[in-house]
């Protein structure tokens, strides 16, 4: 293994996988931190953790446990990726997370790059874009748990870090992989241990990419990487892969503006069924008979808890914030075991804790890496009768969940 990443979360870390594969290496993702050497032909390991939205102790914790393994298997460079729209709070955990890491490689010049532009995320002048929006004008400051106030990511990462944040302009970043890199030394060289990178192309990415060519420790986006693996001698291809007959289901846990309207058009089109937080706290609902209810459906059903802020306001005001959040996340990981059990063979679900909670109730261990569905989500097969469409919140096309379907499938 030459290149080892550790991502927060599972539909983030399969974003990256796609990336790096798609820019020609060999890819697995692992959900956790394995408990066994990596195979002999992965050239780069993505460690799926559920880190994001839990203490920042516990994601250190878990975190540094995954840098281990990956020096175990031979890494000479660590990618710690987080969210595109740098999801986090002041306390962290991207912050204690990327000091902590830097700390036990002792990595100096740590880039921090969320950019994406593929899907519309871009960093200038320090300041993150969601499209043509400010971050913090883009709904993500409506986010239940980590709600993105503030688009200057030197301004945000500061009460997160114990290090001084700097910054490499675009300007610089336009001038190419030597300009970059010396900027990176400049900003250094000033005390700067973690540096902001601007990038609004693909074409930055890869010249930061070469920059990073002798770093210890990146940290960002999946956007960032896509320059990474031709410094260890790979060239873009494409993954081997055959879809998968049988019945499929959708599940969304997601509120982002993205997913809510991939909701709202799937529901204009096929069944869907929405879960209310409080019926699922109340008894009312029951994973067997909303499972009984989709595969009278068949087509491609949709169950979805996706809701507008002012909703998920109140219920967590009523109920808590974490008991909400539990309690539609544990509603859906039985959904997802069930539905295995009862033969499906085709899983796509929207939302980070979404998608980890149903990994983890499968006890999925590896994911194979296939086609890319939209920009950062690929097709991914976790067994050979079962394949999954991980896909982050804001990702994805209104379309998205017929698109993944027509990918998983046969």
């Amino acid at each position: 293994m030459k290149l080892g990443c550790i991502g927060d979360d599972f539909t983030g870390s399969s974003d990256l996988a796609n990336t790096l594969a798609k820019q020609g290496m060999r890819v697995v993702q692992y959900s956790g931190i394995p408990s066994e050497p990596a195979s002999e032909d992965v050239e780069a390991g993505v460690v799926s953790l559920k880190s994001r939205s839990i203490a920042p102790a516990d994601a250190v914790a878990q975190s540094l446990a995954a840098l281990d393994w990956l020096i175990a298997q031979g890494c000479t460079q660590i990618f710690f990726k987080y969210c595109s729209t740098f999801d986090s709070t002041p306390d962290g955990n991207i912050g204690p997370v990327a000091d902590a890491l830097a700390d036990a490689l002792a990595a100096d010049r740590v880039i921090v790059c969320p950019a994406f532009p593929g899907t519309g995320r871009s960093v200038y002048q320090g300041h993150l874009f969601v499209n043509d929006a400010l971050l913090n004008q883009s709904g993500m400051e409506n986010h239940p748990l980590t709600p993105m106030t503030d688009a200057d990511l030197r301004r945000w990462m500061t009460p997160q870090s114990k290090y001084d944040i700097g910054h490499v302009a675009a300007q610089t970043v336009f001038a190419g992989a030597d300009a970059i890199l010396a900027g990176l030394n400049g900003e250094d060289a000033a005390g700067k241990r973690h540096i902001v990178v601007d990038a609004i192309r693909d074409e930055d990415l890869m010249e930061i990419g070469r920059a990073a060519a002798d770093l210890k420790l990146v940290t960002g986006g999946s956007g960032v990487a896509l320059g990474l693996p031709r410094n260890f001698g790979c060239t873009p291809g494409k993954p081997d892969w055959e879809g998968q007959s049988g019945p499929v289901l959708a599940l969304s846990g997601s509120c982002s503006t993205a997913t809510r309207a991939q909701v709202a058009r799937h529901a204009a089109r096929h069944p869907a069924r929405e879960l209310r937080a409080e019926d699922i706290i109340d008894g009312r609902e029951t994973p067997d008979a909303v499972l009984d209810w989709a595969m009278i459906t068949g087509d491609l059903p949709l169950i979805y808890s996706s809701a507008d802020p002012e909703v998920v306001k109140a219920v967590q005001d009523q109920f808590g914030r974490e008991r909400a959040a539990s309690a539609i996340e544990t509603f859906f990981a039985d959904l997802a075991r069930l539905a295995v059990a009862r033969g499906v063979t085709r899983i796509i679900t929207a939302g980070g804790e979404t998608s980890g909670a149903v990994v983890e109730a499968l006890d999925l261990t590896t994911l194979e890496i296939g086609p890319e569905i939209d920009p950062g989500v690929p097709a991914l097969r976790a067994k050979p009768d079962l394949v999954l469409a991980l896909k982050s919140g804001n990702f994805g096309a209104e379309d998205f969940f017929e698109k993944a379907a027509g990918v998983l499938g046969p």
